[in-house]
């Protein structure tokens, strides 16, 4: 059956392998997690499970929210996400997910929410080089320079390279390995970085490319 599970970035640290070689991990406070639906092909068009993560106090959930819970019979839960899975049979709602769905060796996929930026030049943005600062180039060391064309088009072309908006987008890494499981603590640590920043939500499924 596939896994999923939704959690919280800790913070990364190190460990270390059977041979003492240092393993930088993230560690994921994963789960547990409730159903709180199953989508179908006949009601929605599609198969999926939608987890939910994280109590909410009362006063903090809306009205169409508090209906979706009493209706699955569940409590209160701040993050909701969906995951397609080929086979859902196997999960029913209200059925409890807990880290040790996932198994020392698993690959996995995460998917976060980068950290933001901001507003970023092109060397921050796009890594380019800066102008030299020397025989009069004058203050603009790190500026874009020339981005457009000469009198055909007469424009610049769509998808340049300019300054902008940095970050705060959804991000995918694949292929982590788990590298340890403590149930007793819902902790997985993940071989490798993961995005955003410490409390960030991330999603953990299998690895679509193992």
């Amino acid at each position: 059956m596939q896994k999923a599970i939704i959690g919280k970035k800790v913070g990364m640290t190190q460990l270390f392998d059977e041979k003492g070689k240092v393993v930088p991990v993230t560690v994921v406070e994963a789960g547990p997690c409730v159903v709180v639906m199953k989508k179908t092909i006949e009601n929605d068009g599609y198969e999926a499970v939608q987890f939910g993560f994280g109590d909410a106090k009362e006063k903090n959930v809306n009205r169409p929210r508090k209906g979706h819970f009493a209706k699955a019979n569940v409590a209160n839960k701040k993050t909701l996400r969906e995951f397609r899975f080929e086979n859902c049979e196997a999960v029913n709602v209200g059925d409890i997910i807990k880290a040790d769905a996932f198994v020392i060796g698993d690959k996995v996929d995460v998917v976060g929410t980068s950290k933001g930026k901001g507003y970023a030049g092109v060397i921050k943005r796009h890594g380019f080089a800066r102008l030299k600062e020397t025989h009069g180039t004058g203050p603009v060391h790190r500026h874009a320079g020339s981005n457009g064309a000469c009198s055909d088009p007469s424009r610049v072309m769509k998808g340049k390279k300019l300054p902008g908006h940095m970050g705060a987008n959804r991000v995918t890494v694949q292929n982590l390995e788990v590298v340890k499981v403590d149930v007793e603590n819902n902790l997985i640590a993940l071989k490798g970085a993961i995005p955003g920043p410490k409390n960030g939500i991330v999603c953990i499924s299998d690895s679509v490319k193992a």
